[in-house]
């Protein structure tokens, strides 16, 4: 005779007996997933706060809460958070390639400084060197145009205890950079200003096309924006400036150490940093 109790009423797990059990899925970036209840499929880019962010094949962004209503492969599954890595022992090194100092109480910056052109150069900077700035109480300030260098400079004058380290896009001969660049360093400030710039038009192209998951970073025609005309070549969004916003999000969040630029790029902020801390 069936026994559809079984032979131990008290035996755990009575409450799930029967239901099948769904695999558990982390979350880890670019883990393709599909919400089953409007069929939305793209790549995981993000987690916060028990969500997770999905951008499409069009660029386009969805957050969605954890667990439970997606598919992977046509197959339901739970999403979990990634677990948490494993503590690493010995000598850490920092996205630079640096040892990391150990951890100190923060420390007052130096006079001297490193000026960028624009904000997206200050923010690829921090996150390669951001550490090693900041143990060496090192600022990074950004112009919005190395056109208001000679003025900068005037308003706060360099010298041997202060410093100034300039990276400059488009450092190449016959620019009006190099134009620049050299009446700076002819001038009275040029003894305690060290200027050093990459070949590229922007900063983007310091990041390696095989970190953005490109062949190579488009030709931008004359006369048109260059980020407009990268995000048109790329098939990306490029209405507003908000799809440049996050365009330029996209290109950083895939800059995870030093091996993701342009060797160029690299020596040139080495090559400040040093100026700056010697």
């Amino acid at each position: 005779m069936d026994d559809r109790y079984g032979m131990d009423v008290l035996a755990s797990g009575w409450r799930t007996h029967g239901t099948r059990q769904l695999a558990r899925v982390e979350a880890s970036r670019d883990v393709v997933v599909e919400v089953a209840d409007d069929g939305f499929c793209g790549a995981v880019v993000g987690l916060s706060s028990g969500m997770v962010e999905l951008e499409d094949r069009n660029g386009r962004r969805r957050l969605f809460p954890l667990g439970a209503g997606f598919l992977v492969d046509g197959e339901d599954v739970v999403l979990v958070p990634p677990a948490a890595a494993p503590a690493k022992t010995g000598p850490q090194r920092t996205a630079s390639g640096s040892f990391a100092a150990p951890e100190t109480r923060a420390r007052v910056a130096r006079a001297s400084r490193i000026l960028v052109e624009g904000r997206h150069d200050a923010e690829l900077v921090e996150k390669v060197w951001g550490d090693d700035l900041r143990a060496e109480g090192v600022v990074v300030e950004y112009l919005q145009g190395i056109d208001l260098l000679d003025a900068a400079l005037d308003a706060e004058p360099p010298s041997a205890d202060r410093r100034y380290g300039v990276l400059v896009d488009h450092l190449v001969p016959g620019s009006k950079e190099s134009r620049i660049a050299e009446a700076v360093s002819r001038g009275r400030h040029g003894a305690h200003v060290r200027i050093v710039g990459h070949p590229w038009i922007d900063v983007w192209q310091c990041v390696t096309p095989r970190a953005v998951g490109i062949e190579r970073w488009p030709e931008v025609p004359r006369g048109i924006d260059y980020k407009v005309g990268v995000c048109r070549g790329l098939g990306w969004p490029a209405r507003d400036q908000a799809d440049l916003a996050r365009a330029w999000q996209r290109i950083l969040a895939s800059v995870n150490s030093y091996r993701d630029l342009e060797p160029a790029f690299l020596g040139r902020v080495e090559e400040l940093i040093d100026f700056v801390t010697s």
